[in-house]
């Protein structure tokens, strides 16, 4: 992604925290929209998925679709267009490792070429979470980790603190992306990584250095207050294979935002969902 892409989303983002934030002192907080800062908020996400969907990732595999007949179709069969109802692959040799076949007539059929293959394997057995630093950072000092910073960023009161310290934030008002519940109790909510850990060093936070996948585990961008129990049941899984019960077009919006801030590298299999997505819950 471009440097100017870059700064254009970032600026976006600036945009939207000034709408939808007001500064009490030392910390921002957010509160609950009104009806006119709730429309403002739905067509701000629908303009940002327009231009997520016009700006196209890093370039990736050529698509191999698998249909329920196990007939796998690279870009160069006369069915390819055709075909509607398929399975995705990143290269040829993915999709005859499923158990697929190739067309009559194509049976010698290889595509050797660098931009089909994958950029990085998907189960990379090296991944450990202290690769992302050990736990939640306080970056400033203040004894207020990323998790608790998060936690009043995004509640909709003035929090409360366990003690005079102020460190560990116990009470406030959160309405979880993911459900719209309202949550008031810090222990029933995870700091959910939007773009999940595990999912980015498969997608190539792999080769970058600590320093910069500990910015990435402790960006309050790609940190959301959930509830613990989804938060869990996403798991390491992107929007190709989990998403939200409510909150879609916001979730796909920013889990693709991150990506290509980050330069993170999806297949085009999953590039090719996250169209369908952002089409769908965003359209």
């Amino acid at each position: 992604m471009s440097t100017t892409n870059v700064v254009f989303f970032a600026g976006l983002s600036v945009i939207v925290g000034r709408i939808l934030r007001v500064n009490m002192g030392r910390k921002f907080y957010i509160f609950a929209a009104t009806n006119k800062e709730a429309f403002v908020q739905r067509n701000l996400t629908a303009v940002i998925a327009t231009l997520l969907l016009a700006c196209p990732f890093p370039a990736a595999a050529d698509l191999v679709k698998k249909t329920s007949s196990g007939i796998c179709h690279p870009p160069a069969s006369s069915y390819f267009d055709r075909t509607k109802n398929y399975q995705a692959f990143d290269k040829v040799e993915a999709c005859l490792a499923s158990g697929g076949r190739l067309p009559k007539g194509m049976s010698g059929y290889r595509d050797n070429s660098e931009s089909a293959s994958r950029p990085l394997a998907k189960a990379d057995s090296r991944y450990e979470r202290s690769k992302f630093g050990h736990g939640w950072d306080d970056a400033d000092g203040d004894c207020q980790n990323s998790r608790a910073e998060a936690l009043i960023a995004q509640s909709s009161t003035k929090v409360r603190f366990a003690d005079e310290r102020l460190c560990r934030v116990v009470t406030g008002r959160w309405i979880s992306p993911f459900t719209g519940k309202v949550i008031q109790n810090a222990s029933e909510i995870d700091i959910d990584h939007v773009v999940p850990l595990k999912w980015a060093w498969d997608h190539g936070a792999n080769t970058w250095s600590d320093g910069k996948r500990e910015r990435f585990a402790n960006d309050p961008v790609n940190l959301w207050s959930v509830e613990l129990s989804l938060n869990r049941q996403k798991g390491a899984q992107g929007p190709e294979e989990w998403l939200p019960p409510a909150g879609k077009c916001q979730y796909v919006s920013r889990f693709v935002r991150i990506v290509k801030v980050y330069g993170l590298k999806p297949s085009q299999g999953e590039f090719n969902r996250y169209k369908q997505q952002l089409a769908e819950y965003c359209g």
